[in-house]
């Protein structure tokens, strides 16, 4: 099968480019031709199709014509829609599968796919087919004022990066593409997560069109650890919504284990203030991290916390860790709950509570062989659930059924 895989970035910037990484080998592995689209970028790797990439978008330009024509092109993305074109006329796919499109490629492209009668799947791993501001956040606090296709409430409460501008932008991107029905192209919305689900078919999609998959981790190269060096591990973005300072708190009341942070992201040096402020001599700052030394660092944990305070979809970190043996402290919201059963694969604290998640990582870091348990039988669920045998399987299947749809009866 020919598969037109499309993200905006060709490069593992986050958790949405490692899998679409990983699903294009799984699935060139399996047989299938992957025709890449996405944006130029000189971290990108290497792709044959490079040529028919749109030219790249900086936001950060401080030249204020660019930034207007990027924000045209954000709305509709004339570039991308001609460019995407070109490819399918020159490779002919059979079918679309579409991860992040917004604002690099912006929605141009589905209607652009359809045209051609090539059926399209999208995984959502963010929540911006309902919310201008794709994480359903106003200044890092959950909102859902968009509900019922109010999108102007984005406008209203400067969502966007809590800039008017940014959110005018994202905003009128939702009424033109709700107006051109764009997202209706689309003819499969997988999701990473149950909660995800209930959310798309909450704001309006049909839930025939709406599919629960969830992620996956490769069991056969992540071999458990069930011994540890000592620490707890945080893995993710610096930013309030994923509850760094609420973590960096809760370590106030946690003496018997070190933390390592383990990333970058706006809330660095007000992390570090804090760290220096408590005098937590026991959470120590790794910086950004990725590959071998990543990996090392999660194998080699007690166990990994996930302090989340917006709606997570279904986070890669919490699937890594299990595959290496690792129970997972998480927060109650989103995705989150969906992945850790309380007491056996690891434990659930009320988002926010520095308290709560305390008494937790103190609980497990004083009993180490209710740990160990805990990590074993999260390797047991991400073997027998999460392997990516599963997951292909069920991905290929919703190709076939849609395949066999574009067929002449």
């Amino acid at each position: 099968m020919k598969i037109l895989a499309v993200n905006k970035y060709f490069y593992l910037k986050g958790g949405c480019e490692t899998y679409y990484f990983a699903l294009n080998k799984a699935l060139k592995n399996k047989g299938h031709d992957i025709i890449h689209f996405s944006m130029k970028d000189e971290k990108n790797a290497w792709s044959p199709y490079e040529n028919y990439f749109v030219n790249n978008i900086d936001y950060y330009d401080k030249n204020i014509l660019k930034r207007i024509r990027y924000a045209a092109k954000i709305i509709y993305s004339i570039e991308a829609k001609n460019k995407i074109s070109s490819l399918i006329k020159d490779t002919n796919p059979q079918l679309a599968h579409v991860h992040n499109f917004y604002h690099q490629l912006s929605p141009s492209i589905l209607k652009e796919i359809k045209r051609n009668g090539i059926p399209i799947v999208f995984t959502a791993h963010d929540l911006k087919l309902i919310c201008p501001d794709y994480q359903m956040l106003n200044k890092g606090e959950v909102c859902d004022k968009c509900s019922g296709k109010k999108f102007y409430a984005c406008t209203l409460n400067r969502c966007m990066k809590n800039s008017l501008s940014a959110s005018l932008v994202s905003t009128a991107e939702m009424y033109l593409h709700s107006m051109l029905k764009s997202f209706e192209a689309i003819d499969i919305i997988i999701t990473p997560s149950m909660f995800y689900r209930n959310k798309f078919i909450e704001f309006g999609y049909s839930p025939e069109k709406v599919v629960h998959i969830p992620n996956f981790v490769d069991t056969k190269a992540n071999q458990p650890n069930y011994s540890s060096d000592g620490y707890i591990a945080y893995v993710g973005r610096l930013s309030k919504e994923k509850g760094i300072m609420t973590l960096i708190q809760a370590m106030k009341n946690v003496k018997n284990t070190d933390l390592y942070i383990v990333g970058d992201g706006p809330l660095k040096s007000d992390a570090e203030r804090q760290i220096e402020r408590y005098n937590l001599s026991n959470v120590k700052m790794l910086g950004f991290q990725t590959g071998k030394k990543l990996d090392a660092i999660i194998k080699n944990s007690r166990f990994t916390v996930i302090p989340s305070e917006w709606y997570e979809n279904s986070p890669m970190s919490v699937f890594e860790s299990m595959s290496y043996g690792k129970a997972v402290i998480g927060s109650n919201i989103g995705g989150i709950p969906e992945l850790i059963e309380h007491g056996k694969t690891g434990m659930i604290f009320e988002s926010k509570n520095s308290d709560q998640l305390a008494e937790q990582i103190n609980y497990l870091a004083d009993n180490p062989k209710k740990a160990g348990e805990m990590g074993r039988e999260a390797r047991r669920k991400a073997e027998l659930v999460y392997n990516k045998e599963n997951h292909f399987k069920s991905i290929e299947q919703i190709y076939r059924n849609l395949i066999i749809k574009r067929l002449p009866s």
